[in-house]
């Protein structure tokens, strides 16, 4: 096993990093900006080393002050968490050539997947579906009404190196489409550097379900089980349910081949995500997009398989094999994950704020993944997520009734909070059925 981690992250994922190193006995190496010096992951780690200013250029997405806190601190591997530099080939290329372990797939895989065409292009020749859309950039606004016009209004406008629900657009008609494509081609050139575009299909009424998959050290690609992930704003996911509602056995059994097909067409190691779009009327699923990290919902696969999916990350970096048969998997339950975020619970706009009062909910069942405590600030420089408040139960029904005790019992004042938002969508009709879809939330504004 890695005797030494330093975790490239920061808040919960890195403090959820941190504990699991620590119960492996692992030494723990954290760092973290100006702002974030007196959050708990920095206190509960062996080691930690400050990297820069509150600024993410300066501070969490600065190699050389990260490879400079690795070498210092005689690092062995270091864990990117999600976000930041999770998904930056060139930096696990760095990292590695640094004589250090990545903890992740490797790099050729992260650039793979990192160009959304490149992806749909090579899940096509794997044998994965991919819904219509076009197999090279839209070169410019000409291209992209042609392209619209084999693929059929309307169309999602998606920037090619986009990734977290940014950078995408919908026309209904070629004169949306063109107020789209400049639209999207800005924000992707100011946001990622690359301002590619790429046209698909888009299904008025959808549902966003993902695959778990971990790459093992012996080459074999596992899929562990689905998660739903359809409660969404702004394309960007609030909660995420496994097993999926929505997915019969015989449908889980398409689903679960295509992601490990997926895997192994870029001989995937360790842990990532296959994600897909599901159209509810015909039970056909499609390839959207493989995030190559470790995703913010993975206690929910935690739960239901019972295993930790940071220790497998850390084992499968080490050569190691799984803690698990992986011929012999079982689902036990249901669980479900809410993100607490500093955001207002009716438009979702980030409050963040000083944290007056922060009484997380125990009990049965019940989880908290949390960055914050009493008395810290939530800054505006970062993503709004404080918590994941995360609930198991035999089935769905159970875990819905914890989730909601769960939410009654979170105790937090100071920033906005979106703990009223997951109080409503609980008793809500539609979520309850397990009939819904992306547009749920706009259901309940």
């Amino acid at each position: 096993m890695i005797e030494s981690l330093l975790v490239a992250n920061r808040g919960e994922i890195a403090r959820r990093i941190i504990r699991t190193a620590r119960r492996l006995g692992v030494r723990a190496i954290a760092v973290h900006s100006e702002a974030d010096a007196d959050l708990p992951f920095v206190a509960e780690a062996d080691e930690a080393v400050c990297v820069g200013p509150a600024n993410p250029a300066q501070s969490y997405r600065n190699t050389e002050a990260i490879l400079a806190a690795a070498r210092s601190t005689g690092a062995q591997a270091i864990h990117p968490g999600y976000g930041f530099l999770s998904e930056n080939a060139d930096f696990a290329r760095t990292v590695e050539a640094s004589g250090l372990i990545w903890v992740g797939p490797g790099a050729d895989a992260i650039s793979a997947m990192g160009d959304k065409i490149n992806a749909r292009n090579l899940m096509a020749a794997a044998g994965v579906p991919v819904a219509a859309g076009t197999t090279e950039p839209a070169a410019d606004v000409a291209a992209a009404v042609a392209a619209a016009a084999q693929i059929g209004y309307p169309v999602m406008v998606k920037a090619a190196a986009g990734g977290g629900g940014m950078g995408m657009g919908v026309a209904v008609d070629e004169a949306a489409l063109r107020t789209e494509y400049d639209k999207v081609r800005a924000f992707a050139e100011r946001m990622f550097g690359d301002g590619s575009v790429l046209l698909e299909r888009y299904f008025p009424r959808v549902r966003h379900v993902e695959v778990q998959i971990l790459g093992l050290a012996d080459g074999r690609v596992l899929a562990l089980g689905e998660r739903e992930c359809s409660v969404q704003r702004r394309n960007q996911k609030l909660v995420e349910e496994s097993p999926s509602p929505a997915v019969s056995p015989e449908l889980r059994s398409r689903l679960l081949a295509a992601a490990v097909r997926a895997g192994e067409a870029v001989d995937y190691r360790n842990a990532g995500t296959v994600e897909c779009l599901l159209d509810p009327t015909t039970g056909e699923f499609f390839f959207l997009e493989m995030n190559t990290r470790l995703q913010v919902e993975h206690p929910v696969t935690e739960l239901v398989h019972g295993i930790d999916l940071v220790e497998e990350q850390l084992r499968v970096a080490a050569g190691l094999p799984p803690t698990f048969d992986p011929d012999a998997l079982t689902v036990r339950g249901h669980a479900i994950e809410l993100r607490v975020n500093a955001e207002d619970p009716k438009r979702f706009l980030p409050g963040p704020g000083t944290i007056k009062t922060w009484v997380e909910p125990t009990g049965e069942g019940v989880r908290v993944d949390s960055g914050y405590a009493e008395g810290n600030t939530v800054t505006p420089f970062y993503d709004s997520l404080m918590a994941k408040l995360i609930v198991h139960g035999q089935d769905r029904t159970e875990a819905i009734a914890r989730a909601r005790a769960a939410v009654a019992a979170f105790d937090l004042s100071g920033p906005k909070h979106n703990l009223p938002f997951f109080a409503e969508l609980l008793e809500n009709q539609e979520f309850l059925s397990g009939d819904y879809d992306t547009s749920i939330v706009s259901h309940l504004r």
